[in-house]
């Protein structure tokens, strides 16, 4: 590409950049873009603006107007101003701010408290790096309206984010979500206020910290196994994230004493310097932690991504060899220990509930039904599990959740995704069953046998450009009106279509209303209880298939051939499906 091809708003855009009210750092690197004749950069940077999604900001870091840069989270954090003084008119207006360890995340924080105290607007900034989870917490606790935390989560290193929050804790939902959106594309950069108040702008430190660890340490359910286990053997890993500010004081809190922290992973750094992807459900960015593990003979692997809501899990197979487990294996023992220890001391009641997502296993489902518990299924997101606290506030009690995305929560501290606390209890279970004699991983062998083997695997087809998105289209279209009568050999007995929000009964065409919000999904439900689920990526040219095959296990002994049957299983449905 050369100059002459880049459209006339490009240049345009390119202009008013080098031209307008931007610092000269600013100025200079997309001067420098052109000297060197970096086009295509330059194309990227410019064609369109970041768009403020449902759940904020997410992209490059740069300048331009389609990269995350002081400028895009300064609009961003304007147009959240507005809404909330239109919103909130006769209140003084307060929010929460906090950042990972991401390159310029603090920068981008510091741009957040500076545009909403020159709106007015109170603000609690974190004099340091802290968790997605503390912010959700900070906001209840301090009563603010909103929040944001700049994040990417556990996207590349070349990425960073903006995540809007309410005044529940929860990220932004209808009719927040869409009204904020709104302001945000009123504006220019000419409407932002970045000159800050000082005296709005708060410091919030330890004094929050020891609020959060404290409660979470309440939460505790057997804190006397975990005083006679007090010596397990646990490797941790923040893989340079912002896990190391709280994960390690909040298992000493519940009285775990033989915690390791991987040392060359420990210090926050945005370059994530040891990992590909600072992402704990990739086995590459496990791997040190691994070889830590092996060497110190753990009990236990716990990771967490960098802003600290997302947790990886390792531990000893059969064979004593550690391997990692995934998000609905991990889910399904967090509910199922949470059930018990609440049974077993007489808390279990009535009105309790657990939550899950429409592509979470539904082993989780079986579990809740066996305590005599309701599981809610809530679509993709982690914000929709908090949105559901929210309404169920004054009814009915959550008590554990989560996603096939190694997000859990244990406890309504927060309304979002919390590895902190997650790792607290993954450590007192792994104690509960080493009191016992049985590892965790026997544990999750225990609940096949009484539930039925579950094996889950996502399965993605990358399809690119615009013929890419219609062929995704496609494949939809097809699926919904040449509906597979079976897939991998077993009967196809429900259709359920999250677009028309109707599930069908495929053996007598009867039909019932699905009662969740529009989203273009389709789950096709075995007769053995296998699912699959079909989902195009909001924010990827990608389909996805989340694939759940079922079968029963009759002991231990029959696990590896089972689990090699169902890896043969998943394959055939698939075969099925695109066929």
């Amino acid at each position: 590409m050369a100059i002459s091809n880049l459209a006339p708003s490009v240049k345009q855009k390119i202009d008013e950049w080098l031209g307008g009210d931007y610092n000269q750092e600013t100025k200079k690197s997309i001067q420098d873009l052109q000297d060197n004749e970096k086009w295509d950069e330059l194309n990227d940077a410019f064609y369109k603006d970041l768009s403020f999604g449902t759940g904020g900001l997410r992209g490059i870091m740069g300048p331009g107007t389609n990269r995350m840069n002081s400028y895009t989270v300064g609009k961003a954090t304007q147009g959240l101003a507005n809404y909330l003084k239109k919103t909130y008119p006769n209140e003084t207006v307060k929010v929460a701010v906090s950042y990972d360890s991401r390159n310029l995340s603090s920068l981008f924080a510091q741009t957040v408290a500076d545009v909403f105290s020159a709106n007015d607007i109170v603000v609690y900034l974190f004099s340091a790096l802290r968790p997605t989870p503390e912010l959700s917490f900070a906001i209840r606790e301090l009563e603010c309206h909103s929040g944001v935390m700049i994040t990417a989560s556990h996207n590349p290193k070349e990425y960073n984010g903006y995540k809007a929050y309410w005044r529940d804790g929860g990220q932004l939902v209808a009719p927040h979500d869409k009204n904020v959106i709104d302001e945000v594309n009123k504006l220019t950069i000419s409407d932002v206020l970045f000159s800050k108040k000082a005296e709005l702008i708060k410091t919030l430190d330890q004094e929050i910290d020891d609020s959060y660890i404290g409660k979470l340490a309440g939460l505790s359910l057997r804190p006397a196994v975990v005083n006679e286990q007090k010596d397990l053997n646990i490797v941790y890993s923040p893989i340079h994230g912002t896990g190391i500010t709280v994960v390690p004081k909040v298992l000493a809190k519940w009285g775990f004493e033989n915690v390791h922290v991987v040392e060359s992973q420990a210090e926050p750094d945005g370059n994530f310097p040891t990992v590909v992807y600072p992402n704990p459900e990739e086995e590459e960015a496990m791997s040190i932690g691994l070889q830590e593990a092996t060497k110190l003979n753990a009990d236990l692997l716990l990771a967490t991504d960098p802003d600290s809501d997302r947790v990886g899990v390792a531990v000893k197979n059969l064979e004593g060899k550690f391997i990692l487990l995934n998000g609905n294996q991990i889910g399904s023992l967090l509910v199922d220990y949470v059930l018990s220890a609440k049974q077993e001391s007489g808390q279990l009641k009535s009105n309790d509930y657990t939550c899950k997502t429409i592509v979470t296993t539904n082993l989780i489902s079986d579990i809740s039904k066996s305590y005599g518990v309701n599981c809610y299924e809530v679509l993709t997101g982690f914000k929709y599990i908090g949105e559901l606290m929210t309404n169920l506030l004054e009814k009915e009690t959550f008590l554990v959740g989560g996603e096939e995305s190694y997000g859990f929560l244990v406890g309504d501290l927060v309304r979002d995704k919390d590895a902190v606390v997650s790792c607290a209890f993954i450590a007192e279970m792994t104690a509960y069953y080493k009191s016992k004699g049985k590892t965790l991983f026997e544990a999750l062998i225990s609940l096949y046998t009484k539930y039925g083997f579950y094996k889950e695997q996502l399965v993605s087809l990358t399809k690119t450009g615009q013929r890419g998105a219609e062929e995704i289209k496609s494949i939809m279209h097809r699926l919904r009106t040449e509906t597979p009568t079976a897939l991998g050999g077993t009967q196809v007995v429900l259709l359920k279509d999250y677009e028309h929000r109707v599930t069908t009964d495929l053996r007598d065409n009867s039909q019932q209303p699905i009662d969740l919000p529009q989203s273009d999904v389709l789950q096709f439900v075995l007769e053995d209880g296998s699912v699959v689920s079909a989902r195009p990526s909001g924010t990827e040219p990608k389909i996805k298939f989340y694939c759940s095959a079922k079968l029963p296990l009759a002991s231990q002994q029959d696990f590896e051939d089972l689990n090699s049957a169902l890896d043969n299983k998943i394959k055939e449905m698939i075969k099925d499906l695109l066929d």
